[in-house]
């Protein structure tokens, strides 16, 4: 009887939590929806016609494709840049390892504000700050930290005896990495790359310091967009955001397995 009512106390506590974390999430599809020329809760009325004012926002739709595409190039450059170089620190043993990676991985211990800001500095002398080159450059000091440790943590879960026994029967170390790692490594990359294009379809503080105003990115456009205004636009956004997230959670979760990707 008592195990009985600890059950239910736990499951009344998890369940109270995730509505707390959930709540603001879930408001947001709602109110996307409302007839209100405002956002209020709750709405007096229902209609679809923000997604259609989003349709025929060229600005949106022009700062959307930015953002999709710059996520897109970083991601493929994380990946690039973060496999190579976590094998390499994972597979290899020399003086100041650990303290490679820790300076790899520095980016995440800084507040997003100070980062942007030196970066912003940086770029100003090098006349990248507006630039198609400036926004990959600065997307990829957030991502390749992330990803790196990801990758890190994924190698250090493949069991080496399969690489050790392909080259102890002769395969080179590149066919090495090209038919075993590789393909051991998969689900760990498919996490990665997930978590690169969310990071920086999402990322917010450092685009708007190197953004400018010649390149219109979705977070950039949608925090100016608020200033001014408080109409349901912003949150037919944000539910497409939303739905956009879960769908790659989807495909992570069709493909290989939610549970398989993240723990490998």
């Amino acid at each position: 009887m008592l195990q009985g009512l600890i059950r239910t106390f736990q499951l009344l506590a998890i369940a109270a939590i995730l509505a707390f974390l959930l709540a603001p999430v879930l408001l947001v599809f709602p109110i996307s929806f409302s007839a209100d020329a405002y956002v209020s809760w709750p709405p007096s009325g229902w209609s679809t016609k923000w997604y259609v004012a989003l349709l025929e926002n060229d600005e949106m739709l022009e700062a959307f494709r930015n953002s999709f595409l710059l996520a897109l190039y970083v991601t493929v450059l994380t990946l690039l840049i973060a496999t190579p170089a976590a094998v390499a620190l994972a597979r290899s043993t020399f003086v100041g390892r650990d303290t490679l990676i820790s300076i790899f991985t520095a980016p995440l211990l800084l507040p997003s504000i100070v980062l942007g800001l030196a970066i912003l500095i940086i770029f100003v002398g090098q006349g990248l700050v507006g630039t198609w080159p400036g926004m990959i450059l600065g997307h990829l000091v957030i991502t390749l930290p992330y990803a790196l440790r990801v990758l890190l943590t994924g190698l250090g879960t493949l069991p080496m005896f399969v690489e050790d026994a392909a080259g102890t029967l002769g395969a080179h170390p590149l066919t090495v990495f090209r038919r075993i790692t590789l393909p051991l490594m998969t689900p760990a990359l498919v996490a990665t790359g997930a978590l690169s294009f969310i990071v920086s379809f999402d990322e917010v503080v450092i685009s708007l310091f190197i953004a400018g105003t010649q390149l219109k990115l979705l977070p950039v456009s949608l925090y100016h967009y608020v200033e001014s205004r408080t109409d349901p636009l912003v949150a037919a956004v944000s539910a497409i955001m939303v739905l956009g997230t879960l769908l790659i959670v989807l495909i992570m979760e069709r493909a290989m397995g939610l549970r398989r990707t993240v723990a490998k």
